[in-house]
């Protein structure tokens, strides 16, 4: 199987070149699957229900959210009429939507997407995310019920998105962090035969902080004293991700590759 996930779409700069680019990528590079994190597309805190629909429509099969996932209360009440729309499992016991779930393809195979959110140096104490991820992974073995297995670990600290790949290798296809906006260069295979990187980054203008317009950060780190809100940066965006290949009979990676495409990272990594 052909997999592709986006990091974080940042902004309008991010949904503009999701949207542009990712038709094409899955035709011309014979994609059966894409996730995307949509927890920064909307003004860069949380997604609305409209631009869920425009990822959607763009090519996602998945869209994974964040600690921003309710931002826009107006997702509030869509969450459950979308299944293709995933919370962190570990969000709230009392958050609507789901944190997983199994996707059929036409062709019969299917694909469990999950995510879970990280604990260390996050604003808000959630539940511990290996209990979470443990009972979904349990009961949709890798290569058995599930063709492929992508886990969406939405943490700070690569310290502990590099526990929960060693926590998630064998029973998962791919182990992807998301959240911090900047990709890392550790793309590989576990021993237990999962993909992983320690962050995809993010679909945003890299000529940035983190996606943001840099004078109100650099004001705050400077003086200590906010001035104005912060506002996603509107420069070309690079489309920046992983693309896995499976093994269809055991669900195991048999190939991974960073994804940077366009704007200021596009000559970082080639495409597969």
């Amino acid at each position: 199987m052909r997999i592709l996930f986006l990091g974080d779409v940042m902004g309008r700069s991010g949904r503009k070149a999701v949207a542009e680019r990712l038709p094409a990528l899955r035709r011309d590079w014979g994609l059966d699957f894409v996730t995307v994190n949509g927890e920064n597309a909307t003004s860069g805190a949380g997604i609305s229900p409209d631009h869920v629909k425009l990822l959607l429509d763009a090519g996602a099969d998945c869209i994974t959210l964040g600690d921003h996932a309710f931002d826009h209360k107006t997702l509030i009440p869509f969450i459950d009429s979308e299944p293709r729309l995933l919370r962190p499992l570990n969000f709230s016991k009392v958050a609507p939507g789901r944190g997983s779930r199994l996707f059929a393809l036409a062709d019969g195979r299917r694909v469990l997407v999950a995510q879970v959110l990280g604990q260390v140096f996050m604003k808000r104490p959630f539940d511990d995310p290996f209990s979470a991820i443990e009972p979904v992974l349990r009961a949709h073995p890798l290569g058995g019920q599930a063709t492929a297995v992508l886990v969406d670990v939405h943490c700070e600290a690569t310290s502990e998105k590099m526990a929960l790949g060693h926590w998630c290798d064998g029973r998962a296809s791919l182990i992807i962090g998301t959240h911090t906006h900047v990709p890392t260069s550790d793309t590989m295979i576990l021993p237990g035969g999962a993909a992983y990187q320690s962050d995809a980054g993010m679909c945003g203008d890299y000529d940035s902080i983190i996606g943001m317009q840099k004078d109100e950060p650099m004001r705050r780190f400077v003086t200590g004293m906010p001035s104005k809100r912060f506002e996603p940066a509107q420069g070309e965006a690079t489309l920046s991700g992983v693309f896995v290949q499976t093994d269809d009979r055991t669900g195991r990676a048999v190939a991974v590759s960073a994804v940077r495409i366009g704007g200021r990272l596009a000559a970082a990594g080639p495409a597969p």
